[in-house]
């Protein structure tokens, strides 16, 4: 760029004119002017004048032109930097000079452009992020090197909101006027993880318990120029699968128990038949009468597992037609009247006036269902008591509903077992005794999965020594 186009070059040619003016000013007109008149005194007055209105002009003149050429385009400058600092990144100059100012407004455009873009896409980076974030199912934690939350996810919300009234209740005082006056100090579950992961900087992982729920929590350090400045905690609720976990555990202990059991009878009964060791006729039916009860006893307990891990599993089909209730009912009560009588147990049907009629259900499965509890019912009820089936219909939520019971006044359940006696091998319990029929501790369970099967609901209420009533609720009309 030529010296005369930047902004010191128009400075110089503008002092240079001005010179340049007052110079020959003085040598066409002032100088002839002072030689004629230098002895008048008002002449010199009155030269000292015009060269002073002369002057004034010609600087009011040059002062015009830079303040055009200088002072209103770094007034726009600054206009646009105060813009740009309030957010608006698609601000503009509009100079076209080829002096310094004009590439600095060129650079100021360039500037601006980049730094929008770039805000554009931390924007953009940022709203992917929060999306990512949003749809996550586990809960996100983001502490500061304070530890106090900066960041969360929804389910992170959730989680705060959740573990709210477990903060400490003696916290370190906060100022009002300090960076952490609105921020949330961090879980009390996680202080002593979050601990660590500043000691230790590298990832920890462990399972939190909390009200009665298990958390599976993972968390990293964030670093900034090798300096650890906080933490991330992925959060995920595994209380269904150390649920699971455990009832898996129990169901092995209890299946190997139950097993174990009857083979050893069968064994032990069967090496005393080879050994001899019954030595009459009515000894050896006794032994083989007890091998063949605990054989039994050991294919219901199969059977029974087997038909639960396919009901559990989904494998199990149940065509669902139209059935009458009243109709399987008095025939369940017929099969069980004799049973009753045999053990001198008042044995009693009540059933509503008109139609029990179930629009989708399946007969064979309800039937398992009733001569399950009326099986337990009779086992754990003494002679003289009483048994009864009762169905009535109901107006639910869903619609008409069917309530079914199965009342019996036996031995009745702990208030502390109650909760528990639809798990498999309930029958460990110590307000259910075994029998000398005794079942397999999967019929309870079993009974719950065909009831919910048919989109209904069953639950037992019991008193110690008053009995228990088994309380079935299903749906009358087809659901969705």
């Amino acid at each position: 760029m030529r010296f005369w186009r930047t902004l010191v070059g128009k400075l110089w040619v503008t002092i240079i004119c001005l010179v340049a003016c007052v110079l020959m000013l003085l040598g066409l007109f002032l100088l002839p002017y002072i030689d004629t008149n230098f002895t008048n005194p008002g002449a010199i007055k009155k030269l000292f004048v015009i060269v002073c209105i002369i002057g004034f002009s010609l600087t009011t003149f040059f002062a015009l032109f830079l303040i055009t050429k200088i002072t209103q385009p770094m007034q726009q400058l600054i206009r646009a930097t105060d813009s740009v600092r309030k957010g608006k990144f698609d601000t503009r100059l509009s100079l076209k000079t080829s002096d310094e100012i004009g590439q600095l407004a060129s650079t100021f455009n360039h500037m601006a452009e980049e730094l929008e873009n770039t805000i554009r896409s931390l924007n953009h980076e940022k709203e992917h992020l929060s999306s990512i974030l949003r749809s996550m199912n586990d809960a996100v934690i983001t502490l500061d090197g304070d530890g106090y939350v900066i960041l969360t996810n929804p389910p992170g919300d959730e989680l705060l909101h959740l573990w709210g009234d477990l903060q400490e209740e003696e916290l370190e005082e906060v100022n009002i006027n300090s960076v952490h006056s609105s921020l949330t100090k961090a879980p009390t579950p996680l202080l002593s993880m979050y601990t660590r992961v500043l000691d230790e900087e590298e990832d920890q992982s462990m399972n939190v318990h909390v009200k009665k729920g298990v958390w599976s929590v993972h968390m990293a350090p964030l670093t900034s120029d090798g300096e650890v400045r906080g933490a991330v905690a992925v959060l995920r609720d595994v209380t269904e699968e150390v649920r699971l976990e455990k009832m898996r555990r129990d169901f092995v202990a209890n299946v190997s128990h139950e097993i174990r059991t009857p083979l050893s009878m069968m064994q032990g009964y069967s090496e005393a038949l080879l050994d001899g060791m019954a030595t009459s006729p009515e000894e050896r039916e006794e032994l083989v009468q007890v091998i063949h009860d605990e054989s039994l006893r050991m294919g219901r307990l199969v059977r029974d597992l087997l038909d639960l891990a396919r009901m559990e599993a989904g494998h199990t089909d149940m065509v669902m037609r139209p059935m009458d209730f009243r109709e399987l009912a008095e025939r369940v009560y017929r099969k069980f009247l004799v049973r009753a009588k045999e053990n001198e147990i008042n044995f009693k049907l009540e059933l509503d006036a008109g139609t029990l009629t179930l629009q989708e259900a399946n007969e064979d499965r309800l039937e398992q269902v009733l001569t399950n509890l009326l099986d337990n019912a009779l086992r754990h009820t003494h002679e003289g008591g009483q048994i009864t089936i009762a169905a009535k219909l109901k107006e639910g939520k869903r619609g008409p509903e069917m309530h079914v019971y199965i009342q019996d006044d036996g031995v009745g359940i702990p208030p502390d077992d109650l909760p528990y006696v639809f798990d498999r091998f309930y029958k460990a319990d110590k307000a259910r005794v075994r029998g000398e029929n005794g079942g397999t501790g999967l019929g309870l369970s079993i009974v719950k999965n065909i009831v919910d099967s048919h989109q209904g609901s069953i639950q037992a209420e019991s008193e110690i020594g008053k009995g228990t009533v088994f309380h079935i609720i299903l749906p009358v009309e087809k659901q969705k």
